[in-house]
């Protein structure tokens, strides 16, 4: 669905009725009880809150007028034929239009060592515990509490990853979540779950099997307990018309450390929402986020850093680079509670201009509640240097090509920050592709 296309009237619910949701219920009837009620509760939720509108502070810059959830709904999958581009290797699981089609997992050899990579489905049975404290388990703060809701209310399956105690897993699990067939609506979610002292890296890929419109409501939850190291990537490459919001919730406990790389190629208009909860001395985490806006693509990024607890640390990097008339909007906010001394918060939004026509607006905040911290911020939007420019394009260097190279070398700080160099390659490949279009 394009914006020249986008009805002149729009429900706040769209083709997401009571009559879908109960359709959407009686397929899940063998679901727990709780589980169902939660979906109830959600569900009621979603339908009783307004669409966001122009005086909504946490929708400062965002086009409102081209959000809409009409012409959109679940779509059973029709085609399994579709080749899906495996940047990252096999995935553990692979979901096509919120069902699961390919599990890995087993191959992986993780069971013995008590890793679980499974599905929310499975989990609502077998790991029911794990599953109410974690999912969705933190509030949204950041605007998109109706879409949340939906996604709670519509959410058909997902992965579900638990690294017990002490377990150092060397190699990625990669999750893949498809969207196909015009209108499509889908509920990606991934629960990872760090016990003490683990690692783990985890990858999501989210990629269109087709060109259509689709309508992308997905969230991850990542817990990291006392000592553990959590390595998160989230690739998001929908199609070019697709409306995706996505929402990322970490929780770092005692001496962990949370590292999350957001990569945003894909979609018409895209949110994301980030809350990074530092609870315990120790505590850190590394919110970056390397974004290639083209033609009229709108991409909107929402942050919120907590510190919650003495001797934590935060480190947010942002970087955009928008060509044609493209679109950015950042808004971060660091908050640091009464008892958080020592606090050490940094946040950064840098955007690099390819075009006179694109738009940045970006809005970094501190809201700091105690007297011995240290915390930084600050935002920068610049050009490409036409010295550096001359100096490649002297060099037999295509116009097109130049600019390509230094968008890299833009984008590398980020990039380096990945220990995994395969992981590095991979994604370097999926920013090369956007920008060769």
């Amino acid at each position: 669905m394009s914006s020249s296309t986008l009805p002149a009237t729009k429900s706040i619910i769209g083709a997401f009725t009571a009559e879908a949701f109960a359709e959407h219920l009686a397929t899940h009837k063998s679901a727990p009880a709780w589980w169902l009620d939660r979906k109830r509760v959600a569900y009621a939720k979603f339908a009783a809150l307004p669409m966001p509108s122009r005086t909504d502070e946490s929708w400062r810059f965002s086009n409102i007028g081209t959000l809409t959830l009409d012409g959109f709904a679940p779509t059973p999958v029709s085609d399994l034929k579709s080749e899906i581009p495996k940047p990252f290797g096999l995935p553990a699981l692979t979901f096509f239009n919120n069902l699961l089609i390919s599990d890995r997992s087993a191959k992986a050899g993780l069971t013995a060592k008590g890793v679980i990579v499974t599905t929310l489905a499975e989990a609502t049975t077998q790991h029911a515990d794990l599953l109410k404290a974690h999912f969705m388990a933190q509030p949204q703060k950041l605007g998109s509490e109706k879409f949340a809701s939906l996604h709670t209310a519509f959410v058909a399956d997902g992965a579900f990853i638990y690294i017990p105690k002490g377990i150092e897993l060397a190699e990625p699990i990669i999750i893949t979540h498809v969207a196909t067939g015009a209108g499509t609506a889908v509920f990606p979610h991934t629960l990872v779950i760090a016990e003490e002292n683990s690692k783990v890296t985890v990858v999501d890929h989210f990629v269109s099997a087709d060109a259509s419109a689709h309508f992308a409501c997905g969230a991850n939850d990542l817990y990291a307990a006392h000592g553990a190291q959590l390595t998160y990537v989230a690739a998001q490459a929908w199609s070019k018309d697709t409306l995706s919001f996505q929402f990322n919730s970490t929780v770092v406990r005692r001496d962990a450390r949370v590292q999350s790389l957001n990569i945003h190629l894909g979609a018409r208009q895209a949110r994301h929402e980030s809350l990074s909860q530092l609870q315990a001395p120790g505590a850190f985490s590394e919110m970056l986020a390397l974004t290639v806006a083209t033609g009229t693509q709108e991409f909107d990024q929402r942050t919120l850093q907590i510190h919650q607890a003495a001797n934590t640390k935060s480190d947010l990097l942002y970087k955009n680079a928008l060509n044609d008339s493209s679109k950015t909007n950042f808004s971060g906010l660091i908050i640091v509670d009464p008892d958080a001394q020592k606090t050490d918060a940094y946040q950064s939004n840098r955007n690099l201009m390819l075009s006179e026509d694109a738009e940045v607006n970006s809005l970094p905040g501190l809201e700091i509640q105690a007297n011995d911290v240290r915390c930084t911020h600050g935002s920068t939007t610049s050009r490409v240097d036409p010295e550096q420019l001359y100096y490649l394009q002297s060099r037999g260097i295509h116009p097109k090509t130049a600019h390509q190279l230094l968008v890299f070398g833009f984008f590398e700080e980020v990039l380096n920050r990945l220990e995994n160099e395969p992981l590095h390659d991979a994604l370097r490949g999926l920013i090369q592709s956007k920008l060769g279009q």
